[in-house]
């Protein structure tokens, strides 16, 4: 049994990017990035803008592979793993994002984890298909994998519990962890510095394993 959780976002966290905004940018046409928009406005939800963009996409599934392969998995992440889980750690996925991409960069670096994403599938010359994932107490409407469940989960199974993240719909997450345990950058970072939160600044993912294993005890 592990004695201490970290649980994790996937694009923007473990990569150096997201798929949504690579895909836009290389397979779908200039205006691609308008569901989102309306999601950042309110007027839509996180889970069916990400699903309104992948449904776009008409391109062969090599293409979107290409898109998956330069997203910049932290080439540390492995080594780090091994670190993590030596000291006791186990690391879980929670992601608003799609399991058919997370899955083969995770698989591909031999790595494997516990994932909470929405499953997909790539159909012949596109789109990406993203649905919702079935009825559990990890789900939501509004992203899907609802993550701040899962670090509540973790929370009942052992006592130190961390979270990274760097999205705004991370912040429900980070907010249930203590300062010293949670690991922001990008939109995340910024929402919690709009509230006066604290938070720990991350370059790549490896460099979370880092700090968690000089702070084991952090409370």
């Amino acid at each position: 049994m592990s004695d201490a959780v970290l649980v994790s976002d996937f694009d923007g966290t473990m990569t150096a990017e997201d798929f949504y905004s690579l895909a836009a940018a290389r397979l779908l046409p200039p205006d691609a990035l308008g569901p989102w928009r309306e999601y950042l406005a309110g007027r839509m939800t996180h889970f069916e803008a990400l699903r309104t963009i992948f449904s776009r996409i008409r391109a062969p599934e090599a293409a979107a592979l290409a898109v998956v392969a330069d997203m910049g998995l932290d080439p540390g992440l492995p080594a780090a793993l091994r670190r993590l889980h030596a000291a006791g750690w186990e690391v879980v996925v929670a992601s608003a994002g799609c399991d058919w991409y997370i899955r083969r960069l995770l698989d591909g670096a031999g790595v494997r984890l516990r994932v909470y994403a929405n499953p997909g599938q790539y159909l012949p010359g596109g789109p990406l298909v993203m649905d919702a994932p079935p009825p559990s107490p990890f789900t939501c409407a509004g992203t899907g994998v609802d993550k701040a469940a899962v670090v509540r989960d973790a929370m009942h199974r052992v006592r130190t519990v961390a979270f990274a993240g760097d999205g705004f719909a991370d912040l429900p997450a980070a907010l249930l962890v203590p300062a010293g345990l949670r690991f922001a950058r990008g939109d995340l970072a910024g929402a919690l510095r709009e509230r006066g939160e604290g938070f720990r600044d991350f370059a790549a993912w490896s460099d979370i394993a880092a700090m968690l294993l000089g702070q084991e005890d952090a409370s």
